[in-house]
């Protein structure tokens, strides 16, 4: 049995420590230590920790990286490389990190070295996308597929959405891509109105192929690609990532053309399997691989170096000395690039569905906080809506800055301009601005001692806001590989310290199983036993669809 993280020794070192220092200034730390920034930044090829702007010391760091020593963390992580079955509610290994085992070294689970299935579909893989890309795989009339949309939910679309527009700048110059996930008939129509279906090739994914939100958006889109070209094109215009052969072959795809992915893959790790079709048909397979390299280079970093100097570790660590101790149940992701957008929303999944836990491995309700809230946006559109409460709101939320420093479009200044946003955000949140210092300006801006005193409260911050800033040198396949591997291996970090199972998800479950049962009450005269307020609502609506 795991002992729980708030009974072990560094923890309660840590307790105190937040006692004796919570109310410490940054800006302080730094005029006290000119070599702060260089000892608090930490790199991994072209990509740039700098985790100075934390309210934290050097007995900060070693109550922390002491932490992990206790959870046992470097167990963990071997754990998991060695195909154990971390995840035990469901008994399975967590092998996300053997999708992009470039070195190709055996993995076992159940004594199987899992390497040669995982290569033999990043073979299928390459195959029919470059015979898409190059025109050999056509359309039932002839012509090249051109338009890819993908079908699939949660982590069968968050991943591959992120990703294919995060990389839109190493698109192939005559493809689109497109994307159904919701249930709601409008996602459909949306992309349907756009695509011709003579060009159209749908991937559909869904681990089981019953997922009723992807087989509904399917079975729509099928239909409509039937009316058009008829019923033999669907086998020319559909292809699966999948393991249910039976129903694959059912739905009318040719199972030469289903992709298949292993139980030790979750959803929201899956985009470097098959799950990443749509990424690899828009990139082509070359690039693909340049994705899987640079999470296989963060992969490395994670399993091989001490923790004081490694990166995913830290970010984890940090998260949980806010979370925890301080009480800052936010996190908030913001990248200084337009096509990481998505990132954050991406990032939501990744951390929330893993770690939005409250029963730990031991079978026992936690006593303390798990995953935090983890929202964002591009800047520096964001700097226009909600970070007027980040700078002056009553709540604390931890950051990290996400900043290329060379773009993919270096058009006149729009890049210094972004840039100088991103690190001015950094310091402006951890500098903040004094009544005094309000003051002063406002004086100097010749404003009347009565405007002054007015004014000056509300033209303060109180800085002392923690941020991350993470420097890329660009936005490439490689590079998004690196960060979202990081990513995966803070999270994971944090649910060994909260000694939680990250991979599981039995929180989607209940809301589907309710709604499985409100679904005939709203077709039919099916009485069902709910609330009075379910109830009255179920036929409020009935009423006016009638």
């Amino acid at each position: 049995m795991n002992k729980s993280v708030n009974k072990t020794m560094a923890w309660k070192k840590l307790a105190l420590h937040y006692r004796l220092h919570k109310k410490d200034e940054m800006k302080d730390l730094f005029a006290k230590d000119k070599n702060r920034a260089e000892k608090y930044t930490v790199n991994l090829g072209n990509l740039y920790l700098d985790y100075s702007k934390n309210r934290i010391n050097s007995k900060t760091m070693r109550y922390l990286i002491d932490l992990t020593k206790e959870v046992k963390l470097r167990d963990k992580i071997n754990a998991m490389f060695n195909g154990e079955k971390i995840n035990i509610t469901e008994n399975r290994a967590v092998l996300h990190v053997a999708l992009r085992n470039r070195q190709n070294t055996p993995i076992y689970v159940d004594g199987k070295d899992v390497m040669p299935d995982i290569n033999a579909v990043l073979a299928k893989m390459k195959k029919f996308v470059d015979s898409v890309r190059f025109g050999k795989f056509k359309g039932a009339t002839g012509k090249k597929l051109t338009n890819i949309v993908n079908i699939g939910i949660g982590g069968s679309d968050l991943g591959p959405f992120m990703a294919t527009t995060a990389l839109k700048e190493y698109w192939a110059k005559d493809m689109k891509c497109y994307f159904i996930s919701n249930i709601d008939g409008s996602a459909c129509e949306d992309v349907l109105s756009e695509v011709d279906p003579e060009t159209t090739l749908f991937v559909v994914v869904s681990k089981t192929f019953t997922t009723i939100e992807t087989l509904t958006n399917a079975k729509t889109c099928r239909k409509w690609l039937v009316d058009a070209l008829g019923e033999p094109a669907v086998a020319k215009h559909f292809v699966a990532v999948s393991t249910n052969a039976q129903e694959v072959a059912k739905f009318g795809i040719n199972t030469e053309n289903m992709f298949g992915f292993w139980n030790f893959v979750g959803g929201r790790y899956s985009m470097w399997s098959a799950v990443g079709l749509s990424i690899a048909l828009m990139i082509g397979m070359e690039n693909f691989e340049k994705m899987l390299d640079g999470a296989n280079a963060m992969d490395l970093h994670f399993k091989n170096t001490e923790f004081e100097h490694n990166i995913p570790v830290i970010l984890g660590l940090l998260g949980v000395w806010y979370n925890n101790f301080f009480g800052f149940r936010e996190h908030g992701v913001i990248p200084y690039d337009q096509d990481l957008r998505f990132l954050p929303k991406y990032l939501q999944q990744l951390d929330m569905e893993s770690n939005g836990k409250f029963v730990d491995v031991n079978n026992q309700f936690v006593k303390y906080e798990t995953g935090p809230i983890v929202f964002g946006g591009a800047g520096t559109d964001v700097q226009h809506s909600f970070f007027q409460l980040l700078h002056q709101g009553t709540k604390i939320v931890p950051l990290d800055l996400i900043v290329p420093a060379i773009s993919h479009n270096e058009i006149g200044e729009h890049h210094e301009i972004l840039v100088a946003n991103a690190l001015a955000q950094g310091e402006a949140m951890m500098r903040g601005k004094t009544v005094k210092e309000a003051a002063a300006e406002l004086t100097k801006a010749g404003k009347t001692k009565e405007e002054v005193a007015k004014l000056k409260r509300y033209k303060s911050f109180r800085g002392n806001r923690p941020t991350n800033t993470i420097v890329i040198k660009k936005l490439d396949p490689y590079t998004l590989g690196m960060l979202v591997a990081m990513y995966e291996h803070k999270v994971f970090v944090q649910g060994v310290i909260w000694n939680i199972d990250s991979f599981d998800q039995m929180g989607v479950e209940l809301g589907k199983q309710m709604a499985l049962s409100i679904l005939p009450e709203l077709q039919g005269n099916a009485q069902g036993m709910h609330d009075s307020s379910t109830n009255k609502l179920i036929e409020l609506i009935k009423k006016i669809r009638k």
